[in-house]
């Protein structure tokens, strides 16, 4: 079920006619079966996965700043105009590496950092195998299209380096864990907003839902409540009979779904009210009913599920001092509050909230801003998250202001970051955590054998 903001009515309510159009869209609702609220036993070994989405491109150089005096040195060198002062930078500390600064836009999530519930994974990217700058520079088994938004949104999402793909890692995923998911018909694998390839599976039961929209239908307010009562009969009659239309029926399966669908949503908007406040956010709003969702967890009766949210304007051409800030600075205090809402519903352990981005950009800048690189970095939070560290190898920045083919930090004099991370190596960690087997992996992500490390250590 896909609900945009065109199909949105007042009070929240969506109509017949409607859900005729969002039924051709993506087929979300098709294997929902019936929705219920299960009386199961509460699911002691419930999980969770948030995939936070920066969608254009975010700049990981900024994210993430080396405080040691030769490396910020070189970093400030090669950044010019757009590097973070010193007295920007948030302080944080790796065991092993030692000072580093988070961005100033990000003050909620360096306390999660520092009480050790967050990790940094260090120059991540879509990899089909290690890759040298040897590698790079003679085309050697590089994934297609690199740099390009279209396909590196859809190759972050769908795990796959050089084939295109119709499912996404997070959907297969919850496909592996049907087993934990047998006491429900709720979706387990859910977009917050839009369709998301990453959510889409071959078998778990998906939906594309918006926050706020309980999927109330118009024209039910009419008086006497016997007449709306009448006229819902009369609804639920049409679409539970059979038309001999295919396109009628789909549709019909969609309200039907859709009905069924509704009074749960409406009970996980009052339930519950959380201490915690979420700031009225895009990103925060998503993050809030994934919450709801996820305390709902017993009642519904799921053992593991999925969840999408994302946000655009990552794509910082020009602008980036602002822009990103402001960017930033929602990400830290929406994910802050959800991790906090966790907290308060006891599935801090449960839970894992996790960042991606189409690609990173380039160390050195464009006028006020970055251009489209490769590697990122990305960050981790939960209870279950081995935090208050860097994983993966932190490229340094004197190898950049001293490039040449020796080093592999960088693929080119842009300061385009050659990944030292596959995706493939980030998720399997996570699927890992989830419950996936070692030989799941290999199926989930088809890349990760070429790779000797499949789990980087930053879950417990």
């Amino acid at each position: 079920m896909t609900v945009t903001e065109e199909t949105m009515k007042p009070k929240h309510a969506i109509s017949r006619r409607d859900f005729l159009q969002l039924s051709a869209s993506f087929g979300m609702l098709a294997a929902l079966g019936e929705f219920k609220l299960s009386k199961a036993a509460p699911a002691q070994d419930y999980k969770a996965l948030v995939c936070i989405f920066m969608l254009g491109g975010n700049d990981g150089h900024n994210v993430v700043v080396p405080l040691s005096g030769v490396q910020y040195n070189a970093y400030a060198a090669a950044r010019g105009g757009v590097a973070l002062p010193l007295n920007q930078l948030l302080s944080i500390n790796d065991p092993t590496l030692g000072p580093f600064g988070l961005h100033y836009g990000m003050p909620e999530l360096q306390t999660i950092y520092q009480q050790g519930k967050m990790a940094v994974v260090s120059n991540v990217g879509i990899l089909v195998r290690p890759t040298t700058y040897a590698d790079y520079q003679a085309s050697y088994q590089l994934p297609t299209n690199l740099r390009s938004h279209a396909d590196q949104v859809a190759q972050m999402q769908t795990g796959f380096p050089n084939a295109m793909g119709s499912t996404g890692w997070g959907g297969r995923t919850a496909d592996l864990m049907q087993a934990n998911n047998a006491g429900t018909t709720f979706p387990v694998s859910i977009s917050m907003n839009g369709t998301a390839l990453f959510c889409v599976g071959n078998v778990a039961a998906s939906a594309t839902l918006q926050p706020g929209n309980d999927l109330d239908q118009n024209a039910m307010g009419i008086w006497p409540p016997s007449a709306a009562q009448a006229r819902l009969t009369a609804q639920q009659q049409i679409v539970s009979q059979n038309s001999g239309n295919s396109m009628i029926q789909a549709a019909n399966k969609v309200m039907s779904d859709a009905l069924q669908l509704n009074p749960i949503l409406k009970a996980a908007a009052g339930n519950p009210s959380f201490v915690t406040p979420f700031p009225q956010t895009t990103i925060g709003n998503q993050l809030k009913e994934v919450a709801r969702f996820i305390s709902l967890r017993a009642q519904l009766g799921a053992g593991r599920q999925v969840f999408f949210c994302s946000l655009g304007g990552f794509d910082t051409h020009g602008g980036q001092s602002y822009q990103q800030w402001d960017l930033l600075r929602q990400v830290s205090q929406a994910a802050s509050a959800f991790y906090n809402a966790t907290v308060e519903i006891g599935a801090a352990n449960q839970v894992t909230t996790f960042t991606l981005s189409d690609f990173g950009r380039t160390l050195q800048p464009s006028g006020s801003g970055s251009d489209h690189g490769w590697g990122s970095h990305h960050m981790v939070i939960g209870g279950a998250v081995n935090g208050g560290r860097i994983y993966g190898t932190f490229p340094l920045m004197t190898n950049y202001a001293n490039f040449n083919a020796s080093h592999d930090d960088y693929a080119d004099n842009r300061g385009v970051l050659l990944p030292g991370v596959a995706l493939c190596q980030y998720g399997s960690t996570m699927a890992r955590w989830f419950g996936a087997t070692d030989a799941q992996l290999d199926t989930l992500f088809p890349t990760v054998t070429n790779f000797p490390v499949r789990d980087l250590g930053f879950m417990s």
